[in-house]
């Protein structure tokens, strides 16, 4: 298969998240089968136009906030200088609405959809840019096909008006080569807690500062730390001085894969309070790593931690439920290693691999039920 992909982000943005990591870990493994991909994305200042990563040949164009302007016609660009078999949206921002540019067939990645929750992270006009253009996804993209990353994201999808027949569920993987158990490393002295991500407003980290500042006031030596860069460090950092948690509540910033995994092996938990996501790939790296996780019991994280298992879930946006479960993991005696035991087992079930050969099943069916329209006049 020769294949288009637009994504907004490509895997050396600094903005770069799970969605990227998801696109390139499939993506890349398709190359290394024989097929072609060529990535349309958003470029930053200092990039290069044009590169390649794990095999696919990137190109950027604008920036962040100019790609939704730029990209429909990069991939007009595209598809006149090449013949390609499908197009693939991941639709991890705005949608582009490609169905109406080619008449290519169209394969849709849906990570998660904001819906109310960008009017968490953005200001009303740009959350409600974002709220309508998601409305018309299920009329525009009708005769696409779709690749959900997890119930939760089917489940929305179809509730928003896409046929179910259309949506088909593919687990994201995880690399248990890489992410493992090191028992000689051991955890930190005191109970500390990790959170790995962006930081965005609607990832609920406020709520996380909270909890640990309500463990502290219980007398309990609790400490987290913060790995990850985004718009909302400044405010959250202003918080942790405001509860006196400057030296619990520690920002590390970029890290590293080496330095991810360390933190990952070393903590009694990872923390994700966010308000929506379409998986929680950080929450299987830690499991990965022997590591249990506490997050809100929100869509797609519900899936991504099993309750009282590999971790445990708590009701969104309460700090006091959720410094309950901090306390849980950092008082009861062997519970950080049961659930982490768990976890690994847990791991051990996803599959990068398995990820990509139902990937490119999926599209090899989306490009045989598309039939002859479209071959020869692509646009």
């Amino acid at each position: 298969m020769k294949i288009l992909a637009v994504n907004w982000l490509d895997l050396e943005n600094p903005q770069a998240g799970g969605a990227e990591v998801h696109f390139f870990e499939i993506f890349g493994r398709l190359v290394e089968a024989g097929h072609e991909v060529d990535l349309v994305t958003s470029g930053w200042n200092g990039a290069d136009p044009e590169t390649r990563l794990r095999g696919v040949t990137v190109r950027r164009y604008a920036g962040r906030y100019t790609f939704a302007m730029r990209g429909r016609g990069a991939v007009r660009a595209a598809i006149r200088r090449n013949r390609y078999d499908v197009v693939v949206e991941d639709i991890n921002k705005l949608p582009l609405y490609l169905p109406t540019v080619t008449r290519l067939p169209v394969y849709v990645i849906v990570p998660h959809l904001f819906g109310t929750t960008a009017f968490r992270e953005a200001t009303f006009p740009v959350a409600a840019t974002v709220w309508l253009a998601e409305q018309a996804i299920p009329f525009v993209y009708r005769r696409a096909a779709f690749h959900a990353i997890s119930v939760s994201t089917r489940d929305d999808l179809v509730a928003r008006g896409v046929a179910p027949e259309r949506v088909r569920v593919i687990y994201p993987g995880v690399d248990t080569d890489w992410y493992t158990h090191d028992a000689v490393v051991g955890r930190e002295r005191v109970p500390t807690f990790l959170y790995v991500g962006r930081l965005k407003r609607y990832k609920g980290l406020e709520v996380a500062i909270r909890a640990i500042a309500l463990s502290r006031r219980d007398g309990v030596d609790f400490r987290l730390l913060i790995a990850g860069q985004g718009d909302d460090r400044v405010r959250l950092e202003r918080l942790a001085a405001s509860l006196g948690l400057v030296e619990a509540v520690q920002f590390l910033g970029f890290v590293s894969h080496e330095e991810k995994r360390s933190l990952m092996r070393r903590a009694w938990a990872v923390v994700f309070p966010s308000a929506k996501e379409g998986w929680g790939i950080s929450n299987v790296e830690a499991a990965a790593c022997g590591t249990a996780a506490i997050a809100s019991d929100s869509p797609g994280l519900r899936e991504s931690v099993r309750h009282e298992e590999t971790g445990l879930l708590v009701p969104h946006d309460d700090p006091a439920a959720l410094a309950g479960a901090l306390l849980r993991l950092g008082t009861e005696p062997g519970l950080p290693d049961r659930f982490g035991r768990a976890a690994r087992e847990f791991a051990e079930t996803l599959s990068w691999n398995a990820a990509a050969e139902q990937t490119a099943a999926h599209l090899a069916e989306t490009i045989r039920a598309s039939g002859p329209e479209g071959k020869e006049d692509q646009l």
